[in-house]
Order: structure tokens, then sequence, then C-alpha cells
């Protein structure tokens, strides 16, 4: 085609800019190509041409690289590489530095891509930097925040620009990894940019004077979320490690991460009852430290758990002033006598090696007297015990213990102790003591185990443990262990699970993995092989307090030992367990589990195709969101709400509350809980999972058919209870609501009447010199009341008839403790309560007290719309 000139002898850079058009449009991209390069050849001034072309260029589409406009700019690069007269250089001053003003407003204009060219056509990096944060200027106040920053790192303008301006927008609208990109590769404004995360992870902190700032900004509730404490304080860590940055600057974030293991521990003990009391106090003490505020803290959370007696303990031990103290500390602290103003921390010194009978019908056992259990912490002690170590041919269990950190401590752990379990004895390798720990022959002994192909070292799970060694010795980085004759059992155990699961599959055979244990990890496998599981309460220990316990020295060389048993069981009866003759022969490679990925995510893409179409017929525009693929309604029967077992995502934690208050037993993950843990509990206990975002994919490839459920983030908790109801059929009554406690998920009660709870009141010294507004009236009824429930249950209340009922005569006397080792949440009662409740209602699990008040009519209210109501629910609900 011929190309139209100028009567000076130049071509028209908007004639051949719709030349190009024309050809564009019809994908005639061969005869474009050589177009192009004939124009620019035939152009003036090719500098300029190309801007007048770029700012009319028609076919605009954000977004798109392959655009009319990109292809020119591509192609007049490679064209200026064969013409290096055409530069920036061969012309004036300031008609150059005009050329590239108008390239910067491109820049604000033009698709990203077009970016990095412009800048090396009109060489912009050598712009004034003041001209350059115009721009930048000029595209936020567009709203632009994106591209400000993508032009700025690109332009090196981060020493010229704020890094508060630049990142909170992006930060705001969830893109905090541009935002990382953009200071990365300046360790002083990775510093401000943490800084500022940590300045957000402060308890006192206020989004809302942040948002003002950027009115123009619109924010979802997903983007919302994301600038939570817990969201931030990941974020923090995370940076404060990747990039090595003093944890100084982050002290809001690392309080966080300590008041949320100092809860967790709180949970541990005075709700699941899961640590003994020692456990408990050596890892307060490593979470709390020296910091007031969290020592504060610790007691203000022992008087919400009525420990009042532990929280003058405890306020005693860090000497907190009385004016920081709750109500009732310091009183407590004056009636304490002597001998119990000390919290007690070594009270297991003198227990025996040998435990409880029923502990040992529960739990498995070391088959060794104490005497075989030997601690290494010389040289001397290591070359005695070399030779039974290293002895060709032997099977030799490797265990490692680390002090938990709870994400407080920003550096890996260091091994405080191995465990070497050989088929008679166990060794107990401290490495606490430093001069022993890095004694060339400990490292050296350890090189040795390791390497040697003809002892076979049997480990769980180890690639945790070689990193905490890797912390412990350095020198290992350098020169790394050599890794010969390791069976790490981790990898038996999965071949063992999908065996198990391919038999089930083919048809009823006997089952060796256990359907409804609660056990996990190495524990599971203990429990499916030899009958009984690992009793991990010493798990979380103070591993480098010395001495150790009893119980400590016995929990580690259980850890140890165990790999051996299992190992002699497996390798003896292989077939059984659906394993190869050799063990050894199973591979650590993931070929087989990839292979099984990709086989099932076939399956789950036809599913979901399939489910889509059974999805879109019969139901509604909403209930389409409910992305559950291959089950409908219609395949559930109705069934009543505690039949329905589910786990929240720690992300629909208000669906959860809604849930439970309506009598579906709903377990919730925590805030700090990883999301695989859904797919644990759903495949141990029954549970279906409900989740929203981004865990679903992953959430769903772990479970059966249709055991995960999608629900839309943005909905009302309401809302997605309402739908969750529906879609599983449950029949919902009256008689349902509150018949599961909101705190822990139980359904048992115990009823306390008025009387009896003044009196535990004042046991515990909540009423002391209260001035209670109890009339003459009421004070006779309370005789009378106490009288009267002596011998007969107080009536219960007029709904929970779905929960079961304990006996009073359960709860200590003394302690106000039920069986379980909860007490009763006194604290929680308000003292003008009494005159008006006649009856209180506590959870036998975890101790909170209830009482009867306008909740009730509001849930009611709440879920009319999805109530089954019979003619004799009709009839209590007309009577109240």
């Amino acid at each position: 085609m011929s190309l139209v000139h100028l009567d000076i002898g130049g071509l028209d850079p908007t004639v051949l800019r719709d030349q190009l058009f024309e050809l564009w449009t019809q994908k005639d991209l061969k005869t474009l190509h050589l177009a192009v390069l004939q124009g620019f050849s035939k152009l003036n001034d090719p500098l300029e041409a190309i801007l007048t072309i770029l700012e009319s260029c028609p076919g605009k589409q954000k977004g798109r690289s392959h655009t009319l406009g990109y292809c020119i700019l591509m192609e007049f690069q490679t064209w200026m590489k064969e013409h290096p007269q055409v530069s920036l250089n061969s012309l004036p001053e300031q008609e150059a530095f005009s050329l590239q003003q108008r390239a910067l407003h491109l820049l604000t204009d033009a698709q990203p891509n077009f970016v990095e060219a412009l800048i090396n056509i009109y060489q912009l990096n050598t712009v004034d930097p003041s001209v350059l944060r115009l721009q930048i200027i000029r595209l936020q106040a567009l709203n632009c925040y994106k591209e400000a920053i993508d032009i700025a790192s690109k332009l090196k303008l981060q020493n010229e620009l704020s890094v508060e301006e630049m990142c909170i927008p992006l930060i705001l609208q969830d893109k905090l990894s541009m935002a990382e990109s953009y200071v990365k590769g300046h360790k002083h404004l990775v510093q401000a940019l943490v800084t500022l995360l940590d300045s957000w992870c402060h308890p006192n902190f206020d989004v809302n004077q942040i948002i003002m700032q950027f009115p123009r900004l619109s924010l979802s509730r997903h983007h919302m979320g994301v600038i939570q404490p817990k969201m931030l304080t990941k974020h923090v860590i995370r940076l404060v490690e990747k990039y090595n940055i003093d944890q100084a600057l982050c002290p809001n974030a690392l309080y966080k991460r300590r008041l949320d293991s100092l809860r967790y521990l709180m949970y541990k003990a005075f709700v699941e009852n899961g640590m003994s009391e020692e456990n408990w106090s050596d890892l307060v003490q490593i979470v709390v430290r020296e910091d007031l505020e969290l020592q504060i803290q610790l007691v203000e959370m022992l008087v919400r758990y009525s420990c009042l007696r532990k929280a003058a303990q405890w306020s005693i031990r860090y000497n907190i002033p009385p004016e920081r103290l709750p109500c009732g500390v310091w009183e407590t602290q004056q009636t304490l006598p002597q001998h119990l103003r000390h919290v007690l921390l070594d009270s297991t010194q003198n227990e025996d090696w040998v435990p409880s009978s029923s502990h040992c019908e529960r739990f498995y056992q070391v088959p060794l007297s104490r005497d075989k259990v030997i601690f290494v912490d010389t040289p001397e002690a290591l070359q005695k015990h070399q030779t039974l170590l290293l002895k060709e041919g032997g099977v030799v269990g490797v265990d490692m213990e680390w002090q938990p950190t709870f994400g407080c401590i920003l550096t890996q752990s260091q091994v405080a102790l191995i465990q070497l379990a050989v088929s008679e004895h166990v060794f107990l390798i401290d490495l606490c003591q430093k001069s022993y720990c890095q004694h060339p022959e400990t490292l050296n002994f350890i090189r040795r185990l390791f390497s040697q192909s003809n002892i076979l070292k049997l480990g769980y799970g180890m690639s945790g443990d070689l990193k905490c060694l890797l912390a412990t010795w350095p020198q290992l980085i350098d020169q790394p262990l050599k890794m010969e004759g390791v069976l790490d059992l981790l990898n038996v155990h999965q071949k063992i699970q999908r065996s198990k699961k391919k038999r089930t599959q083919k048809g009823p055979k006997e089952v060796l993995v256990s359907q409804d244990s609660s056990e996990k990890g190495l524990s599971l496998l203990v429990q499916q092989v030899l009958g009984q599981p690992l009793d991990k309460t010493e798990q979380m220990s103070n591993w480098e307090k010395r001495p150790l316990r009893v119980s400590q020295i016995r929990y580690a060389a259980a850890d140890a030992y165990c790999l051996v048993d299992v190992y002699n069981v497996l390798s003896s009866r292989p077939a059984d367990f659906g394993l190869p003759a050799d063990l050894r022969t199973i591979s650590t490679s993931q070929t087989e589990k990839v292979k099984e990925k990709k086989q099932k995510n076939k399956e789950n893409s036809k599913e979901e195709c399939h489910g889509a179409q059974r999805v879109s017929s019969p139901r509604s525009a909403a209930e389409k969101d409910l992305l559950c693929g291959e089950l409908s309604c219609e395949d559930f029967p109705p069934v009543p709400p505690q039949q329905l077992r589910v786990v929240c995502d720690n992300m629909l934690q208000g669906l959860g509350r809604y849930l439970r208050c309506l009598g579906v037993d709903v377990v919730m993950l925590e805030n700090t809980d990883d999301h695989k843990k859904a797919a644990e509990l759903a495949h141990w206990e029954g549970r279906f999972i409900l989740t929203c975002g981004q865990p679903y994919q992953s959430l769903r490839s772990q479970v059966g058919e249709g055991r995960c459920l999608l629900l839309d983030c943005s909905e009302k908790a309401r809302d997605q209870a309402v739908r969750v109801l529906r879609y599983f059929n449950v029949k919902l009554t009256p008689n349902d609501v509150f018949s599961r406690c909101q705190a822990c998920n139980s359904d048992e009660y115990v009823a306390v009447p008025r009387a009896d709870m003044r009196n535990m009141l004042k046991q515990k010294g909540f009423l002391q010199d209260q001035n209670i507004d109890l009339t003459d009236e009421v004070l006779p009824q309370m005789e009378e009341e106490k009288a009267s429930t002596s011998s007969v249950t107080p009536a219960l209340p007029r709904y929970t008839h779905q929960c079961r009922w304990a006996s009073l005569s359960g709860l200590d006397p003394d302690s106000l403790t039920f069986p379980g080792g909860a007490p009763i949440q006194l604290h929680t009662v308000p003292h003008g309560l009494l005159p008006k409740i006649p009856v209180f209602y506590v959870c036998t699990r975890c101790g909170k007290v209830f009482w009867e008040g306008s909740h009730f009519e509001r849930v009611l209210s709440m879920f009319q719309d999805v109530f089954h109501i019979t003619d004799q629910n009709a009839v209590v609900t007309a009577a109240q």
C-alpha cells in the first residue's frame, strides 16, 4: 500500500495513524509491521510524531496489552535501535523537555504497559524529580493510586515521595503487595512501612481517621476486614522476618501476638482443661515477660475466669500497682495466708515415673524403666553411648523438642532436646547446655548419625526438626547434613491413609484407621498401629527450663520410642496396612499425591458443572450464590438443628454464633487457626465446612463430596444463617433457641436458684460491701425458694427444651467448679439482677451464666420466617 507524504517531504503522523488503524482492524499484522517500519523512516520528527499518534490513537482499551498503541510503541523501540541518531539527546534542551512533559501526561492516560517504553524512549528518569513528583500527585488526585505507585517505582522516585501518601491508599484497597514492591530494595522505606502498619495495630487505632484522608476511596467490607489488627499483625511479622527488620519497630504487633497467645493459654487451661498447671505457668511467663500491660491483662483474664486467688498470686508475683488491679484482687491479696501468696510452679518434681492406671489404659506408654532413659549433657557422656547409637544395622527413633514461642519471637526456635530411641534405651541429648551444644564433637556425632546409610533413622514430619537444627547450628547452612538411611513415617502414614481410602471405596473391608478419632499426626498413627494414642499434654512445655519434670521426660521418651514400636509393627505386617514389603521404598516424592490431586480436580470439575446445572433450575437467584455444587436441599431429609454438625471457618464467626444460638452443633475456628483445621474437624467429626472466599477451593479438595459449602462474604450473618438452615432442610422450632451454650457449644446446663446464686456470690467475695436492693417482698421469696428447691429441680425456662439438664449436686461446693474443671463465671452476674431473676442457668462445660431476658424474643423475631411452629410449640410461644 502507498503512504501519503506532506508537501515538505515528511509523512503526516495522523495519516500514518489512520492507515495503521485500518490494517489493525483488518488483522493484517504482517502488512502492518512493514507499514510501521516504512512510516517511521518517513516522519520528519519521529519522537514528536509518535506522541501525536499515541495521544489520539483509536481503540484504547485499558488493561489490554494487545492494542494498536502498544504495537506501535513496541515497533518504534525496535526501530530506534536500528536508528541511533533518533535520540532525545539530539534535540535542543527546551524541545526535549517539551516532549518529556507530553510523555509524562501519556503515562497518566495510557495503558500501564506503555510505561517502561515511554520512560526508555523519552529518558524520563532524567527529568527534574520535582516535575515527576507533580505527575504522581496528579495521578493520585485522579484516584489512580495503583498507576501512581507503579510509575513512581519505575521512575525510581521512592526517596522523593512520602511512604504514607503512596502506600496507605493501596493498603486500604487490599494491595499491600504493591506497596511492598514499591519499598523493596530501600531498607529505610521498608522500615517506614512496617512502622506504619504497626501503628495500625495499636489498640486505640481508629481506621476512620485514615479513611477521612481519602474520602473518594470506596471501601468494601472485604477491604475493611484486611485492615483489622489480626491481619495487620500477620503482615507486620512477615515483613519483619522477610527483610530482617529490627523488632523494636513493631511493638504493637508483638503485643497483639502475645495478647492473643495469652488468650489462647487461658482458653486451653480454663475451658478445654488441656494443660497442666506447671505448663500453663511456664508458658504464661514466656508470653507475658516483663510487659506490665500484659501482666495486668493476665490478672484481668484470671478474674474473668473466676480465679480471684490466682489473680491475686500473679499480681503479687509481678508487683502490679494496686491502682491497676481489677476489683476484688487487692482485697483477696490481703486475705491470702503467707504460704499462698506465691504462685506454685514446681509442684510435680516428686511425681512417679509410672503414671496412674487410668493414664496407662488410655495412652501409649514407653515400655522402659526410668533408668533406661539417659540424659546426655557432656561430651564424655556422648562418647560413652556412641557405640550403641551408631551400631551398624540399628534402628533409631529421632525426635526433637524446642520451646514454643507462639509467634512472639521472630526467629526460628533452637532445639532444646534431641531424643534418640533404640531397642532398650532412650537417650536425651540436652542442647540447653551451651558449652556442650557448641562442642565440635556434638555436631560431628549428629553428622555421623544422619549420614550412615546402614543405620535406619525414623522420624515423623522431619522438615520442622531440620529447620530448628539449622537455627541451632548455623554451620549446617554452609555444610548441610548428608541425609542417608532416613525414613519419615509421615510419608508412611499418608500412604496408609490413601490405601485405607481406596479400600473403603472399593468395598466394605476391614478399616484399620479409626473413623471418629480426635487424634492427629503422630498420635493418630500410634493409635492406628499400636491401639493407644500419645498423651500430648506436655507437648507445649518450656523445654529450655531445667530440670525437666518427670512428665516431660516421660513425654519426650514416648515421642521417640513410639517411632521404633510403630516401625516394628508396620514392617512385620505391611500388607495389613496397605504398605509395600520394604517401607524404605516409600518415596518422599509427591508424585503419587500429585496424580491423585489432578484426578480429584478433574472429578471436582465435572461435579461442579453437573452441580451448577442442578442448582440453577429450581432454586431462587439468592440460593444460586451458595456454591455447594453436588447437593441440594432436596437431598437432605428434614432434620432438627441438633443433628446438623458444622465447622465455621474463622471468617464466618458471626454465622457460627447465630447457628449455635439456634441449636446447631457448631465448632468455630479461632482467629489464629489455619484453615486446614476445618478440614481435619470435618474429616474426624463428620462435620460440614462453612467457608467463604479463597479457602473454599483448598478445603473442598480435602473433604468428601458436598462437605464444603461456600457462602457469600458480603451477606449479613443473619442471612447466611437462614441460607444454611434452608439448604440443609433444618426444621427449626422456638424450643431449639439457646439449646446450646453460646460460648463453648455445650448442650448441658444446670439450673441455679436465686438463693443459691446469692450464696455463691457471697462465698467468692462478689457481694462484699455491695448494696443490693432486696426488698421486703424479695427476701422472703428468696428464703422460700431456698427451702423449696433444696429437693426439687427448679422450673426450667420456657425454651431450650432440646438441651440436657444436669444436677446442681455435681458442683464442687468449695471451688464451685463442675466435674470437668470449669468454674462458674460468677464475675459476669450483675448484682442488680438478683432481685429480678429467680433462676440462673449455667453451662457445665465452660461455666458461663445465662438468665431469661428479652434476647429470646429478638431471636424469634429475627428468624420467624424459618421457624416451623407446630401445635405444641405454638401453645408454648402463645403463653409467653
